[in-house]
Order: C-alpha cells, then sequence, then structure tokens
C-alpha cells in the first residue's frame, strides 16, 4: 500500500557524503579521482528500495562540490556498438551519455571530457565519437590495457596505462562517472593515477557506491534487491573476507570489487611504489547511505516489493528472448528466501480480475483480453481493460484520472468526432489494422479534447498525481504503452503474455 512513509533523510545524506569525500580528498593531497558508481541522475532503484530517496541526490551532491570537482563521463565502446539500452529511459547508453550531459548543464556543471573505453575504432563509436566532438565536446580515447587482469608490470607501463590520453585536469576532485556498469570508470581512474605519478602528482583513488550498502547485513532486503537488480550480469554480495581479515569486521561489498581487490591493490603500490592504504574493498569507498536510513521497516518492505517487480521484469524478458532461464531463476530464489509471492505486488490480482471480467463481458469475441490496474497514492486501486477503442492501459489511466478529479462514469473524456477522426487516420491514411488507442495516442486525444472539454481538461491536470504510482498488465506493453507510462512516471510490471498473435509489434 501506497503508505507514504519516508524510510531515507536526503539532507543527513548529502552533509556525511560530502564531508566523508572531502576527507578522503585531503587524505590523498588534495587531487582524488572518485569513481562514480551506479546512476548519477534519475537513480529510480534508489528511489523505490529507500523510500524518500531523492532520485536526483548525488546530483546535489555534485552541486555541493562542483567548485572543487572536474567530471569525466566513460562509455564502453562495445555497448555503444551494441547499442545497449538503459531500460527506465528505453534509449540507448550512448544517447544516455548525451541526455546525461545535457542534464548536467541544466544544473549549471559541465562535463570537462567523455572518455570512449577500450575503443577499437568500432564504427559506431567512431561516430558516436564525431558527434560529439563536432559539438564541442572533448573526447578522449582509451585502448584495451594490455597485460589486465594479470600482468601487473604490463598494466603499470609506457605499453599499458601509457598508452592512453592523459586528461588534464584542474581541480582537487575529478568524479569518474558513466551510463551504466563496465563502462571503464576504474580503468580511467587508474590509468590518470599512473600518468599523474609520472609527473610527479601524488593523487589518489576511491569509489562511491550506494548499492550494495555496507553496513547493512549481507541478506537485508535493500541488499538483496541489488542482487536481483543486477541477477543478469550475475552479481552478488558476500562478506568482505579482506575487511573481516584486517579488522575483524563483517562488512558488505560484491563480487566483482572482492574479486578484483588483490589485483587492483597491487596496481595501486606498483604505480605508487609504497604499501597502500586500503587494505579491504570497504575501506575504498566513501558511502554513507546506511547512515541516512531512518526507518528499517520501511526500506525492507519497499525493497521486497523491488524484488518482486524484478521478478516480473526479468520474467517479460525472457519471453521476449533478451534473458535467460538463469536469471529468472536466480530472482525466483531471492522471491522462495522472503517467502514473497507475487501477488504480494497489491496491484497483480486486480489487474488479472480485470482481463478476467473483459473476456466474459467479450464472450464469444475472439482475441487477447489484457487487464491492468494502478495503486493510487491514496491506497485505492483503479482497473481498466483492452476495447475497440483502446488498450488497457489507455483505459486504466483514463478510469484513474477521472477518479482523481472526481468525474461521474457517465461522462465522456474522449468523444467520438475525436476517436473516429484518429481510427480514420490509422486505418484509411498510415494503412494500421488496428484502431484502438495505445495510451500516447489516447493522451494526445486527452489533450486535443481538453481544449473544449472541461472535464478532459481537469482530468489531464490529474496526470502528475500518477507519478511514482505502482500499476500492473497482464500483458507486455506495446511501444506506445511502454513509452506513456514513462512518460507518466510509474512503476510497472507485466505478466509475460503478449497483447497480440502477431510477431511484429508497432
Amino acid at each position: 500500500m501506497n503508505t507514504g512513509q519516508k524510510g531515507f533523510d536526503n539532507e543527513k545524506y548529502i552533509t556525511e557524503q560530502t564531508a566523508e569525500i572531502l576527507k578522503r580528498v585531503e587524505r590523498f593531497n588534495n587531487k582524488l579521482y572518485l569513481e562514480f558508481g551506479g546512476k548519477l541522475l534519475y537513480d529510480y532503484h534508489a528511489a523505490r528500495v529507500l523510500p524518500g530517496y531523492d532520485p536526483n541526490v548525488k546530483m546535489r551532491l555534485i552541486k555541493e562540490l562542483k567548485d572543487r570537482a572536474d567530471i569525466l563521463l566513460c562509455i564502453y565502446a562495445g555497448d555503444i556498438e551494441r547499442k545497449k539500452i538503459r531500460a527506465d529511459f528505453g534509449i540507448t547508453y550512448d544517447t544516455d551519455a548525451m541526455k546525461l550531459i545535457d542534464d548536467l548543464r541544466g544544473w549549471n556543471i559541465n562535463v570537462m571530457g567523455v572518455v570512449i573505453t577500450r575503443f577499437e575504432n568500432q564504427p559506431s563509436a567512431v561516430l558516436f565519437k564525431n558527434k560529439l566532438e563536432r559539438r564541442g565536446i572533448r573526447v578522449f580515447t582509451h585502448r584495451f590495457t594490455k597485460g589486465y587482469p594479470t600482468n601487473v608490470d604490463m598494466i603499470v607501463s609506457d605499453e599499458g596505462y601509457g598508452v592512453n590520453d592523459y586528461i588534464p585536469t584542474e581541480k582537487p576532485l575529478v568524479i569518474v562517472t558513466g551510463p551504466g556498469p563496465g563502462s571503464g570508470k576504474l580503468a580511467t581512474c587508474l590509468s590518470q593515477l599512473y600518468h599523474d605519478y609520472k609527473r610527479g602528482v601524488k593523487s589518489g583513488y576511491a569509489k562511491f557506491e550506494t548499492f550494495p550498502i555496507w553496513n547493512l547485513p549481507l541478506k537485508h532486503p535493500v541488499n538483496v534487491a541489488y542482487e536481483a537488480a543486477t541477477a543478469d550480469i550475475r552479481d552478488f554480495n558476500q562478506i568482505d573476507p579482506f575487511h573481516l581479515e584486517a579488522y575483524g569486521e563483517a562488512r558488505v561489498n560484491y563480487n566483482r570489487d572482492v574479486e578484483v581487490f588483490p589485483v587492483l591493490r597491487r596496481i595501486l603500490e606498483k604505480i605508487t611504489g609504497e604499501p597502500s592504504f586500503y587494505r579491504s574493498p570497504t575501506d575504498m569507498g566513501v558511502n554513507r547511505a546506511g547512515f541516512a536510513i531512518t526507518n528499517d521497516e520501511v526500506t525492507k518492505e519497499a525493497s521486497s516489493q523491488e524484488i518482486i517487480r524484478r521478478y516480473f521484469r526479468y520474467r517479460c524478458e525472457y519471453a521476449m528472448g533478451f534473458s535467460d532461464k538463469e536469471t529468472v531463476q536466480r530472482v525466483e530464489l531471492f522471491l522462495n528466501n522472503f517467502n514473497l509471492k507475487p501477488e504480494n505486488r497489491r496491484v497483480v490480482v486486480p489487474a488479472r480480475q480485470a482481463s478476467e471480467e473483459a473476456m466474459e463481458r467479450e464472450k464469444g469475441n475472439e482475441g487477447i483480453f489484457c487487464g491492468a490496474a494502478i495503486e493510487l497514492k491514496d491506497g485505492s486501486i483503479i482497473t481498466g481493460s483492452n476495447s475497440p477503442l483502446m488498450h488497457a492501459a489507455s483505459s486504466m489511466v483514463i478510469h484513474a484520472i477521472k477518479h482523481l478529479a472526481d468525474i461521474p462514469d457517465k461522462i465522456k473524456l474522449l468523444p467520438s468526432s475525436i476517436t473516429n477522426s484518429i481510427g480514420k487516420l490509422k486505418t484509411e491514411i498510415l494503412n494500421e489494422k488496428n484502431v484502438s488507442l495505445d495510451l500516447e495516442e489516447a493522451l494526445i486525444a486527452l489533450s486535443i479534447s481538453a481544449a473544449t472539454n472541461p472535464a478532459a481538461e481537469l482530468a489531464l491536470e490529474k496526470l502528475k498525481e500518477l507519478q511514482n504510482c505502482e500499476v500492473h498488465m497482464t500483458y507486455i506493453p506495446t511501444p506506445g504503452d511502454e513509452a506513456g507510462l514513462r512518460r507518466i512516471g510509474v512503476n510497472l510490471t507485466s505478466d509475460p503474455n503478449f497483447s497480440t498473435n502477431d510477431l511484429f509489434i508497432t
């Protein structure tokens, strides 16, 4: 239920995180390369598992530090080449990188350069480089590091990090970020350290990663939700064995940081010529998120709901061929460990009931009957189902905003003059077979109706109240439904069913 309870204090987080970062900068002679993991902007995963977390709190943090920080943006050439998608926006990583530069400018923060990592003159990466440079953005290219990960003498040499472009920076803090995991942030930081030390600058490295949260238990739902979110790349949390050995304290880290730490420590020692300041992967981190949690029970419940969302997402990705069976099974195991069922998500059963009711109403008619349900912020649940007029997502949203605006059911928001005109456009001019309005089309029709219909105008204003509401659909959304729901800003899940038997869906 949408209780509205918060479990996270943003102001405390910003204060503690800023102090911790500046303390680390001072430790390394006022030159620190800070690897920024996770999403810099619009971190909706964190907002879902830590109720009250501002999705842009990291940007607020950077704004606090901007007079002392340069920003480098890394992107892996292979992700550009294979057009890797950022799921919450539905855009490719290279497009997301450009969007991030624009968003930072919107906060009056400039990216000093973009680093294309593991660059091998891939055609798409070259095109991306050209686009940025012709718009005045500095672009640096780093090759795959020879000898990595075992031959430290080769890595820390003119044939290893030495072949990379050196990126001149002026400010004491250099924030190194990227659009996703595997962007090459760590390699960029270490390459910069190598070049700095050759120039007599004794800089340092640290890592800022929100998840897993090191001072929460290993099996805390917040940390398990991170494992669920990364099930497709097989990340898993573990007790940091190096920290346990060095300090006798159990701290949570994740497998990739633990696996790479012995090599990373040797590289740092080779670069600096002295024993590493860090005795464990946890030592490298500057994450104070755990200290800003104000209500553990609220975060546990929110994180359990996120595990269920991930279960639905991976089942749909499996149906579409984007994911494998092992990924689905990993998340199913998390559900079982917490005694969770898909139906523990409150909107699931109502959506399925709406689908069954539509099937009953249209008994004798052929077709696939779809249902959708949304949980409003007051806890009420509104449903919709598909019809010859509109998709289930469109029906659900129209019903929800009518409910919020106290508009009686008998009042029509979309007059037949508008829907008939759109239907004629789709069938007679655009040669489409389906007249039914997807959500994007329904919202455009609603905005047209609002020009002459006060009820439609009132309902349209209620759309913003749907942001962050929970939605479930009994079918994988069509592109128009998915785009519309993303723009409204709901938390969407769906059953792994297709809304049509057609293989090509527009």
